[in-house]
């Protein structure tokens, strides 16, 4: 379970970013052709996610942040000889 203050912020985060969009976006929000109101909608679903990804992530560099956000997989490690093993314990035969 997250933290109380990392709650705390994720709620923090929403609120400021969905007060600034619905003060862009109240036209789409209050549209009558139901497939705008849905994209608005989901565009605050997105900034609720992002909010929790942020607030969730303060230990991560802002590329690391960017990538969660974005669903893309996370970098690769530097490739090596799959059998070296730093020294630490037996090689599987």
């Amino acid at each position: 379970m997250a933290k109380d203050d990392t709650i705390e912020n994720r709620v923090y985060l929403f609120e400021s970013l969905a007060s600034s969009y619905v003060s862009a976006a109240s036209d789409l929000l209050s549209s009558e052709d139901e497939a705008v109101r849905a994209r608005a909608m989901r565009a605050l679903a997105d900034l609720a996610f992002v909010s929790c990804v942020v607030a969730d992530t303060g230990h991560l560099s802002p590329e690391h942040v960017r990538q969660r956000v974005l669903g893309t997989p996370e970098p690769e490690l530097p490739e090596g000889d799959p059998d070296d093993r730093g020294g630490k314990g037996k090689k599987r035969k």
